[in-house]
């Protein structure tokens, strides 16, 4: 819902907008007033959201399908008095649950980023008097002078108004300072064009002004943000949902078998204990306890592989939730781009130049572009660059870590290095032009102009701003040859159609004896020296990662604060796939468009659309919003505070740690250190090859837990011993989960990972090929287990000994077919066999556990093993390689189908 709060003060000239406030321009409110409107609207903060308790968070562990089953079968253990049982199987459910805990335990904090931001102090005019409060002092009506550094404490409507500048960068995503002016505007403009206006949290980088505060705390547009945070849904990941809805199919089974146990026993009519023993057996053996642990130690694993990557995780979940984005909605400034405005080409109107290089790094060349106007001279060039470093207030400064840091506007920055890039030397040309006087640039000009002592004759005047002011006051060009406005216009269109900020730049001689100069000695008579065209350049390695991305299936969107034209012209440089008119030009849509479109339209617009320009929040989070309408997995990206409801709201919200704001970080699920969109695309890398080894493991976990339950069912229906107990069933789950299993985790990434389309939103875990495996290779296992069972105990030995053959069946069958589920596509042979040597490492102590299980006396007592001969252990062996060659032969039948 639009806030009036708003809505309207743009539209209001500053008497008006005092007189609604009820306030005076010059004295401001007094004393009294200022009681009477913090009752009535509160604090200057931001109200807080009441997040989950840590306790809270660690009882939602046990809130599981799998684990009420679990918990069940502890309870009917202690009632019968098997006390070891019981034990093994709460300590079971309780490091599951701790694990859980520690990954959730740190909530969002984005709300209490937001009220950090606010905290500062105001300089107000209260009575007349000028002085300093806290911000979260100021009320609606007091009257706010801004200077340069100072942070925006809240809504203003500027009343006055000299040189300011305010980056609004985190709001708006706009790239560059905002020049403010105090001049009522018309109706219909989009937020980041309210120049007149000044918003929370922004940061004062040029000039001085006054405003009066029109809305504080929650009805700031910083405290709509915070409401647009609060109110953002946080989806489960696809790998949550889809382990969920593999709980709940798990528990359904286990349920029926558990009920078809039960049956079959009281027909046989077995006392009730038997009944509940079983049961608890079947229970133990089909819930595979060792997946979540492992799922947690695979996902924690990635962690440590995206950040070598630089990309920081702070949400588990999003690990995987990588490898299924179907769609990146990413930022344009310092993510698809460097952050750091460069120009690249320049016109002396008759002659046309190349800037080589990017950024504020002063390697490259100034390059002739055609041979055209070969008598034009190069001194023409040399003024034009001149002019541009010398009518300039700029620094540019390297830091500590060898970053360049800008001191002023980065427009003007950007003019530094070009001249730079031709041998012009700042240094040498300020000590011998000299600065006489200067007009700082003003919005209601549009140009800056300073004078400067010649070393050899008249003073110059050198003058840059807009195309459209400077033109009106040229009388012919630096050569001597008329002015033709059309050849102008064509040059800055080319310019402007490639994405540039086009700049002109002019001069004027004037005598020796003038020091000093006026707006008026600007009004004609000037010299037009040419052009120049500066873009924040795309980056290079975002442009393969792009291309990456669009080959792996995966659409790229670009949704940016900045102008129309600069965001479609970015985006057909780096390539990004989208609708485009007749001659192949990108289409983006505006934030007015968006306003004025249906959400059913907008729906069938997102698919289409690549690019989206001057958007707001909230036109933000219904753009992500319309894209998960359709099932797409949305990663979004972001810097600024306008981002953080999108972010959080995204499947996977991916914030900037250099350029990002506290407020960012803390509602997104994974932070790049480096600002740099590749590294999404080496994070959406690492995601599929974490999703790969987490199927690897289920694929190798379910056919146990099948055929520990089938052991189970045979020996209800038939009235046979179990093979196997539930303790030792456990021993089994959690001994091979960890040393086995989690093994997988650890498997490299699979070739040609990126050329694979996304995975289906909806796809199951349990798909046929794997349900098929599944079933085949847990009835190998029952049959191998009941086939070593029987015959051991045909050798008449004891019922203890025979279990331990049995645990050997199925231990060194999951030995085997580990190697089988180290790639779901490939042969073992052609992922190598030595590629993990951590499987290794996992089986040779996994066997020397099993030997310690068969022959330590104390594991005897407390597992109730025994010893055995060397026979079983050959047909183990026997087993497992059958089934390793098995399942071999089964997928490559899958891959060849």
């Amino acid at each position: 819902m639009p806030r009036p709060e708003t809505e309207y003060w743009h539209q209001l000239d500053p008497a008006e907008a005092t007189s609604r406030l009820e306030t005076d321009q010059a004295y401001g409110l007094q004393l009294l007033e200022v009681n009477r409107r913090r009752t009535r609207f509160g604090p200057n903060v931001l109200s807080q959201a009441q997040g989950e308790t840590k306790l809270q968070i660690f009882f939602r562990q046990f809130q599981q399908p799998l684990v009420y089953i679990l918990l069940v079968a502890t309870a009917l253990t202690i009632v019968l008095h098997e006390w070891v049982d019981a034990g093994v199987i709460f300590a079971v459910v309780l490091v599951n649950s701790l694990i859980g805990f520690f990954q959730e335990a740190k909530a969002l904090q984005a709300i209490q980023a937001l009220s950090k931001v606010m905290g500062s102090e105001a300089t107000v005019i209260r009575g007349g008097e000028t002085i300093r409060i806290e911000a979260s002092d100021l009320v609606p009506g007091d009257l706010v002078k801004l200077q340069s550094g100072d942070r925006v404490p809240a809504d203003l409507r500027l009343l006055q108004t000299r040189d300011l500048q305010i980056d609004e960068s985190a709001l708006t995503g706009e790239s560059v300072p905002v020049e403010k002016s105090s001049q009522k505007l018309d109706e219909k403009i989009p937020l980041a064009e309210r120049i007149n206006l000044a918003f929370s949290s922004t940061l004062v980088t040029y000039g001085v002004g006054t405003g009066v505060v029109t809305a504080t705390g929650d009805r700031t547009e910083i405290g709509h943000i915070n409401k647009l945070i609060a109110s953002a849904d946080v989806l489960e990941t696809p790998l949550v949902r889809r382990i969920n809805e593999l709980s709940h199919t798990l528990l359904k089974v286990i349920l029926v078998l558990a009920g078809l146990v039960a049956l079959a026993i009281l027909l046989r009519g077995e006392p009730p204990v038997e009944v509940l023993l079983s049961a608890v057996a079947l229970a133990v053996g089909a819930i595979p306890e060792g997946l979540p642990a492992v799922v947690t130690a695979t996902l924690a694993l990635g962690v440590s592989r995206l950040a070598r990557r630089r990309a920081i995780v702070r949400k588990l979940p999003a690990v995987e939730t990588l490898g299924s984005t179907t769609v990146i909605c990413s930022d344009k400034t310092g993510t698809l781009t460097q952050n750091q405005m460069t120009v690249r080409q320049v016109s002396t109107i008759e002659r046309q130049f190349n800037v080589t290089g990017s950024g504020y790094d002063t390697e490259g060349q100034v390059t002739t572009l055609d041979n055209s106007a070969e008598n034009a001279s190069d001194d023409v060039l040399t003024d034009l660059l001149r002019s541009g470093l010398l009518c300039n207030d700029t620094h540019i400064t390297r830091g500590d870590d060898q970053s360049w840091r800008v001191e002023g506007d980065p427009t003007e920055a950007a003019l530094l290095v070009s001249a730079a890039k031709a041998g012009l030397k700042r240094d040498e040309l300020q000590r011998d032009w000299q600065r006489l006087d200067t007009i700082p640039f003003e919005s209601q000009y549009q140009y800056m102009a300073s004078l400067h002592q010649s070393p050899g004759g008249d003073n110059v005047i050198y003058i840059k701003g807009s195309v459209e002011r400077l033109m009106i006051r040229c009388d012919q060009l630096a050569t001597g040859q008329p002015l033709e406005a059309s050849v102008v216009e064509k040059q800055v269109a080319e310019m402007a159609s490639q994405g540039m900020r086009v700049l002109a730049f002019a001069k004027k001689t004037v005598s020796r004896e003038q020091s000093t100069i006026e707006h008026d000695d600007l009004t004609q008579g000037l010299q037009l020296l040419g052009l120049q065209g500066m873009i924040d350049p795309p980056r290079p390695e975002a442009i393969s990662a792009v291309a990456a991305c669009q080959s792996a299936g995966i659409k790229v969107k670009m949704i940016t604060g900045d102008h129309i034209g600069t965001a479609t012209a970015i985006a057909g440089q780096l390539g990004i796939h989208g609708h485009t008119d007749d001659g192949g030009d990108l289409i983006g849509k505006t934030g007015m468009q968006l306003g004025e479109t249906s959400d059913r339209d907008l729906i069938e617009m997102v698919e289409e659309v690549a690019v989206f320009a001057r958007v707001s929040p909230s036109q933000k989070l219904r753009l992500v919003e319309a894209l998960q309408s359709t099932g797409n997995i949305v990663a979004m990206t972001g810097d600024g505070v306008n981002d953080a409801p999108a972010l959080r709201q995204a499947n996977i919200g991916v914030a900037m740690g250099m350029a990002g704001t506290e407020v960012t970080k803390e509602a997104a699920d994974m932070i790049l250190t480096d600002d740099n969109f590749a590294s999404i695309e080496a994070a959406v890398e690492e995601g599929r090859g974490i999703y790969d080894n987490l199927m690897k493991f289920i694929a190798w976990t379910l056919p146990t837990n099948l055929g520990e339950a089938g052991i189970i069912l045979v020996a209800a229906f038939l009235g046979f011993q179990l093979p196997i107990t539930p303790l030792q069933i456990l021993w089994i789950n959690m001994s091979t989960a960890i040393l086995l299993g989690a093994m997988l985790a650890f498997e490299p990434k699979e070739p040609q990972i990126m050329s694979r389309p996304p995975r289906e939103a909806d796809e199951p875990i349990l798909s046929p090929v794997l349900m098929w495996r599944t079933l085949w290779v847990g009835a190998l296992l029952v049959v191998a287990t009941y086939a070593v069972f029987a015959f051991k105990k045909s050798l008449g030995v004891e019922l203890e000994s025979a279990r331990t053959a049995a645990v050997n069946v199925i231990v060194l069958g999951q030995v085997f077919y580990l190697f089988s589920c180290r790639s779901l596509r490939l042969s073992v042979f052609r992922v190598g066999l030595f590629s993990n040597p951590l499987i290794w490492i996992g089986v040779a102590v996994m066997i020397g556990l099993q030997l310690m299980l068969t022959y330590v006396p104390f594991l005897n007592m407390v597992f109730e093993t025994q010893p055995t001969s060397w026979r079983p252990w050959a047909l183990a062996i026997g087993s497992g390689t059958l089934l390793f060659i098995l399942a071999e032969i089964d997928k490559w039948r899958v891959n060849r189908r």
